[in-house]
């Protein structure tokens, strides 16, 4: 898709996982060239032939399509960087012991872009990094002999979200350049260009999103830390959304409201808006947790106790408890029965269970005493690399095998598919027509006109057949 731009920018991309992949494709589908490195030669062998390992839409066809044309892979880092104007760093920065971000593979990385470089090239984070890191990178790179003139290091933070990472690339709803010079600046605008000008939407097969020629994609410029802290500090306030709306969800139980027809009058209030207002079994994933808490850390560092963001993390943790608790509650005793586990992922349209309150519940289940039989369209595999089959946990081929002959089925993930179940054949499957849905994919009225009984996330349960009798008794 060369015609989008008259000048390709020439760029390296460090890390083959969602956020890098992702990165270089979508580079690529704009118009650069893209040599991406990644020191697993099993990994960069297999994505030369065009094999996508993680489950991400658009990305297989993207990868197809500008494989070994405007995307390359290679293990060569040292010939990656002094081939590129643009290195961006995007290797995983796992949570410490501590809480705070473990930035060793960054500072690796950074030891190892000293040895590429023999021109001028802009350093730029893509890693979820905490503030000032811009400057340690600058500190690195001069201790190794580099001179000031030769780099910049600018913080570009991506705001992908699993499942929907390639569009939300290409129809950002704003991308953020923290820069300290405005040479810096304008490499990374020339980059964003076809997104920022509306040349890319031009495009007849362009993919498909909110931007459009007519409105192309904003572009904030700002300070290094600005750009840092504007990543963490927007993903601890979507978290924030999540455990408000699930804590506001447990009062919706008691006074018999229903938290849907809440979140819907709150979201349609236009300083507030509808976006991370659905009740649920809490967040997850490679992202708010690991965000939350090394916001937190540098909180802590900085002298300031931040103490909402516990807060958030305790509430999330009490939402998977409330959701186990329901279960126990509909089925009295846990030991021996037999459950249907809908969903394994953090949530829909990804494979990814890290962090996963699916998974959590999952065990909680197994340590109760009970057998549960597991589907996910896409991330079974992922599990069963942690969680072996065995007597009492199974993976099933698809939703309606796992629902035979179990005591209940539950919901755990919002994957499309689940809310379109047939239901009359789940009846004659399930022991018991008992559906306890995490997600809230169902109107639980309609629910009770088909004969199921039917327990959900802040709205009156249908026929639980336990009214009246304290929740006390069984949990």
């Amino acid at each position: 898709m060369t015609e989008t731009l008259s000048t390709p920018v020439n760029i390296c991309v460090i890390g083959s996982g969602y956020v890098g992949l992702v990165a270089a494709v979508c580079f690529a589908e704009t118009g650069h060239n893209v040599l991406c490195v990644d020191n697993d030669e099993q990994k960069v062998a297999g994505l030369s032939r065009g094999e996508v390992p993680i489950y991400e839409n658009y990305l297989t066809d993207l990868l197809a399509k500008h494989l070994n044309k405007g995307v390359h892979f290679t293990t060569n880092l040292h010939d990656a960087v002094g081939k590129s104007e643009a290195v961006f760093i995007a290797v995983g920065t796992p949570q410490s012991s501590s809480g705070s971000a473990d930035l060793s593979f960054v500072e690796a990385v950074v030891s190892e872009i000293a040895r590429g470089i023999n021109s001028y090239k802009v350093i730029v984070e893509k890693s979820t990094v905490p503030v000032y890191t811009h400057a340690w990178i600058r500190r690195v790179l001069s201790r190794y002999g580099i001179e000031d003139a030769l780099f910049d290091v600018v913080s570009n933070p991506e705001f992908l979200r699993e499942g929907t990472a390639v569009v939300d690339f290409l129809h950002p709803d704003r991308i953020v350049v923290g820069a300290e010079t405005p040479r810096a600046a304008e490499v990374l605008r020339r980059i964003y260009a076809p997104l920022t000008t509306g040349e890319y939407y031009r495009h007849p097969n362009a993919v498909a999103g909110p931007m459009s020629a007519e409105n192309p994609a904003p572009i904030l410029v700002t300070s290094p830390q600005s750009a840092e802290i504007i990543k963490h500090a927007s993903n601890s306030f979507l978290a924030l959304k999540i455990s408000f709306i699930n804590a506001v969800s447990t009062i919706c139980e008691s006074v018999g409201a229903d938290v849907d027809d809440v979140s819907r009058g709150m979201g349609l209030d236009a300083r507030i808006g509808p976006r991370f207002l659905r009740a649920g079994i809490g967040y997850g994933g490679s992202c708010f947790p690991k965000d939350l808490t090394a916001f937190h850390s540098v909180a802590q560092q900085q002298g300031i106790d931040f103490k909402l963001l516990s807060e958030v993390q305790q509430i999330n943790e009490q939402q998977k408890r409330h959701f186990f608790q329901k279960i126990h509650s509909t089925l009295w005793t846990l030991r021996g029965k037999k459950v249907a586990a809908l969903g394994l992922a953090f949530k829909g349209e990804t494979d990814d269970i890290r962090d996963s309150p699916a998974i959590d519940i999952v065990k909680m289940l197994l340590d109760a005493g009970c057998r549960v039989s597991a589907y996910d369209p896409a991330a079974m595999g992922r599990t069963q690399e942690s969680l072996k089959p065995n007597a009492h946990l199974q993976y099933a081929t698809d939703e309606y095998a796992a629902a035979e002959g179990a005591d209940a089925l539950l919901i755990l993930t919002d994957w499309p598919q689940f809310a379109l179940l047939d239901l009359e054949r789940l009846k004659g499957l399930l022991k018991f027509p008992i559906m306890i849905d995490g997600r809230n994919l169902y109107d639980y009225k309609g629910m009770r006109d088909k004969g199921f009984t039917y327990v959900s996330i802040g709205r009156p349960a249908s026929h639980s057949g336990f009214e009246g009798i304290p929740r006390a008794n069984f949990v």
